[in-house]
């Protein structure tokens, strides 16, 4: 078959590998219809993610039609249309009967994942197509994929909705919807999201659908900006041409700051000199700036919450203002298998319309264009799917 591959930063190829089979007798063999390039993958292809090896499958925003499957899957079947959830979760440990499919501890079982037991912390749910660290499972940006656990991850959508329309619950949709529940929105509130890639801006559908009445958007790239005002009513706020923007948030919210801050940009949020230094030689693992500015404009008893990813650790992080103002943070990897249900009826319903951000469209065989264009920002690109 044809699958993206990685061999090193910014060095991603289209290439054939051996065809999937079936491994364990919970195992499906999927044949890939759409995937998509996310954010996520950016930090992959810009080489910021360890245990990655060459060779490695990218991808995990994916559906498509089950090929093959085991003979202990009775969950789905052969010829059924399903999107996968990017946290591979087996539904009968500790953490999946508690709902929380991303802390599944059976899941990742490869050596990578003794980089976090070395800090005694368990390792995540193995995840697909995101380094050995999560598992080493290859991704779905090929045309076919093993997907385990197939009795808890797959899930089948109607024919009567087209692959975009779905697509998104793979990851990117559930993520802004657990980001927006996390942040505790309701009617008539406020809420700051930092970033306007697809996860912030699948975020401020969200927060829309539970209410929110005020939404600011902060992000430096102007097309994205704009296409989320127009489509989901926020404020956008470029911190390229408002250096004090903080303090003009505050002012609009008669000096308290919004009731939560979303941080949907992660690690590598650009921050000072002196922060670009301490990264560059690892003295820090990610950078703390977005985090910062979402503790300096929350209010007093707020929420941060933070969907973005972190690696390792932060230099200065304020705790001591987070703990003055009597914040909340809520963080970690997505329960996807949790909100499909109700994200697929929202979808069926018109309330949400995730496939609104596709602004380019490829085949497979130029996904590694397809990252290049999606990393520099080409052509107005907000987000790109690939199909086989």
């Amino acid at each position: 078959m044809r699958a993206l591959t990685y061999h090193g930063a910014r060095d991603v190829r289209v290439e054939t590998v051996p065809d999937p089979a079936i491994e364990q007798a919970d195992d499906i063999i999927l044949r890939v219809t759409a995937t998509a390039i996310c954010g996520s993958d950016l930090h992959l292809y810009r080489g910021k993610i360890p245990a990655m090896k060459d060779g490695d499958i990218l991808g995990h925003e994916f559906m498509g039609v089950v090929e093959d499957a085991g003979p202990e899957v009775t969950a789905v079947q052969r010829g059924d249309r399903v999107v996968i959830p990017f946290v591979i979760a087996c539904g009968q440990c500790f953490f999946c009967a508690l709902e929380q499919y991303a802390c599944c501890e059976t899941t990742n079982t490869v050596a990578g994942a003794t980089l976090l037991e070395r800090s005694h912390i368990t390792p995540p749910a193995a995840l697909f197509g995101y380094s050995h660290l999560y598992g080493g499972v290859p991704g779905g940006q090929s045309e076919l994929v093993r997907v385990p656990k197939a009795n808890v991850g797959p899930f089948a959508v109607p024919g009567s909705l087209d692959d975009e329309r779905v697509l998104f619950l793979s990851d990117i949709l559930p993520t802004g919807y657990q980001a927006a529940e996390n942040a505790r929105i309701k009617p008539g509130c406020s809420v700051a999201i930092f970033g306007a890639g697809p996860v912030g801006m699948m975020t401020a559908a969200c927060a829309r659908l539970m209410g929110a009445e005020t939404i600011y958007m902060i992000d430096q790239v102007d097309y994205r900006l704009r296409f989320a005002a127009d489509t989901y009513g926020v404020i956008p706020v470029n911190f390229d041409q408002d250096d004090d923007f903080i303090t003009t948030i505050m002012e609009a919210t008669q000096g308290r700051g919004v009731d939560a801050s979303i941080d949907a940009i992660g690690f590598e949020a650009k921050g000072s000199a002196v922060e670009t230094t301490l990264t560059a030689i690892k003295a820090e693992t990610s950078s703390g700036h977005a985090l910062r500015q979402c503790i300096a404009v929350t209010r007093r008893g707020g929420v941060v919450s933070i969907p973005g990813v972190y690696a390792g650790f932060v230099h200065a992080f304020m705790i001591g203002d987070a703990f003055d103002k009597g914040l909340s943070f809520a963080m970690g990897q997505t329960h996807v298998q949790k909100y499909l249900p109700r994200l697929l009826q929202y979808i069926e319903d018109g309330e949400l319309q995730p496939d609104v951000i596709i602004s380019h469209r490829m085949k497979l065989a130029d996904a590694a264009r397809g990252y290049e264009m999606f990393e520099e920002k080409e052509d107005d690109c907000r987000k790109i799917v690939l199909t086989p």
